[in-house]
């Protein structure tokens, strides 16, 4: 018989209170990044899926970046604030794209679990692992050259010195509502993050000492989500949120966190920093006018008017026939006043507020908040 989900819970319980003991450094070479939309600053539109239309990335790029938002993601800020340029997607080579600076391998629509027939993105974990080691095989094969192309590529130590980045697990527990029951999902959070562990390994096998985790956040108050599995109010939580999918993704993040301190063990040349992203986006959006926002979960660039704006047969920029009448999916005025952009990504604005928190070191394990060499310049 298979172990009850509850069963896993236990164990992560008894782990969870014992601390992380080593943090990490801010003085970093490169970056190396793995995630889906949370995170992919070009990956996905570049492979050719899909493609992203006016007005994502107005707010800052002023035109489409290949990124799921009107303007830059947490990782964007968090690199601004170390100091270091935009990372580049793997795929979005064309030019001179320089990676010098590190190389970030997430796509939108990824999970940690292989990718189903009907899955969004092929680029699985697994699969972003496996382009990071042929990345690492290519820049030390050409800069065994010589030095002609150092200017666009990380030197050898960069890959043992660098931050490894994680935003990945979303989209398996988001696709899994559309299948499984509430307990089916349960029982496979610990296969994905199996998964996950498997990942982490390879990649210390190659180098990597150090590892930054994202966990997921309260994805039970996506407007995507709310459309879909919340039109029985009973099934709401006191935010307007899908309640189960937030159940799902805590006990997501406490196997996940339990993870981390596991792998502490084993590694202990290496620095595990989890770092508590539900926290803080339940947190904005419980207290949203706090923070200088209008809506909490309607969504910016939509469909539909309140007191969603989110129509799953017409995304943000797009234009469909519905009901034999044409319709576009418009941008509302001040995207800064919405803490979500297109029903399933947060707007420019909310990132910048979530990576605030996150650089304060208070909701990392381990606390890094004696370690910080740097300030955003922030609205909030």
């Amino acid at each position: 018989m298979a172990p009850k989900p509850y069963i896993f819970l236990v164990i992560a319980l008894l782990f969870i209170f014992l601390p992380l003991t080593t943090s990490i450094h801010f003085k970093l070479p490169a970056i190396f990044n793995f995630g889906d939309s949370n995170s992919d600053t070009g990956e996905l539109v570049a492979a050719g899926f899909y493609s992203l239309e006016p007005p994502y990335g107005r707010s800052y790029f002023t035109k489409p970046s290949g990124r799921y938002c009107d303007g830059r993601l947490i990782i964007d800020f968090l690199l601004e604030a170390m100091d270091l340029p935009f990372l580049n997607a793997y795929l979005d080579s064309i030019g001179r794209t320089s990676f010098r600076k590190g190389c970030n391998f997430a796509a939108a629509g990824s999970t940690i679990e292989p990718p189903t027939a009907r899955a969004v993105s092929p680029f699985s974990f697994r699969v972003q692992v496996a382009q990071f080691i042929r990345f690492k095989h290519q820049v030390l094969r050409l800069m065994a050259k010589g030095k002609k192309l150092h200017k666009y590529l990380p030197d050898e130590d960069y890959f043992q010195n660098g931050l490894y980045m994680f935003d990945i697990g979303q989209n398996d527990l988001a696709g899994a509502f559309y299948s499984k029951t509430f307990d089916q999902i349960l029982a496979l959070i610990p296969l994905i993050l199996t998964e996950f562990e498997t990942g982490i390994k390879t990649l210390y096998d190659q180098g990597a000492k150090n590892f930054w985790v994202h966990n997921t956040g309260p994805l039970g108050c996506l407007a995507q989500n709310v459309a879909k599995f919340g039109t029985d109010p009973s099934s709401l939580d006191e935010l307007g949120c899908v309640s189960k999918h937030n159940q799902a993704a805590k006990v997501f993040n406490l196997q996940l966190h339990t993870l981390c301190k596991k792998l502490q063990g084993p590694y202990a040349d290496s620095n595990f920093t989890y770092v508590d992203i539900y926290t803080i986006k339940w947190n904005l959006i419980a207290n949203y006018s706090k923070f200088g926002f209008d809506q909490p979960i309607m969504v910016c660039c939509g469909y539909g008017g309140p007191p969603l704006n989110y129509d799953s047969r017409i995304g943000c920029g797009k234009t469909e026939v519905l009901n034999g009448t044409t319709m576009t999916a418009k941008a509302c005025s001040d995207s800064s006043e919405y803490v979500n952009w297109d029903g399933i990504h947060y707007s420019e604005a909310a990132n910048q507020y979530v990576s605030s928190q996150i650089l304060s070191g208070k909701y990392s394990d381990p606390p890094f908040s004696d370690k910080m060499p740097f300030l955003l310049g922030l609205k909030f």
